[in-house]
């Protein structure tokens, strides 16, 4: 969904990539490029293509993301706080998919690594 915020919602991508990473000035055609690099990377990863490469970075794109929100685990009754908690059974999942990468062979497009 991320993904898809950049491309339909450079603006709104921008302001979470402001809050979250501290990173300013990330609009336009800067956060559509990053979209579209995100896209074809997940699609890969999606596919089974490029496993090491593709797998690596949704564990890390996740983890820098579940990392980053450290300020809404530490008041989880506060609005919707709570719903960060589910991004720690992701990572959990992440980290297991990438060591077993070259176990996960079912519904995969091809066996590239």
């Amino acid at each position: 969904m991320w993904t898809i915020d950049k491309l339909i919602n450079p603006a709104h991508a921008g302001k979470i990539y402001e809050k979250f990473y501290f990173i300013d000035g990330l609009e336009g055609s800067m956060m559509l490029l990053l979209g579209g690099v995100e896209l074809i990377i997940l699609t890969a990863f999606l596919i089974g293509l490029y496993k090491k490469f593709s797998y690596g970075f949704v564990l890390i794109i996740h983890a820098v993301s579940t990392l980053s929100s450290f300020k809404q685990y530490l008041t989880p009754f506060e609005g919707t706080n709570l719903l960060f908690f589910a991004a720690w059974p992701m990572l959990a999942a992440c980290i297991a998919l990438f060591l077993l990468r070259d176990e996960d062979v079912i519904l995969t497009f091809c066996k590239l690594n």
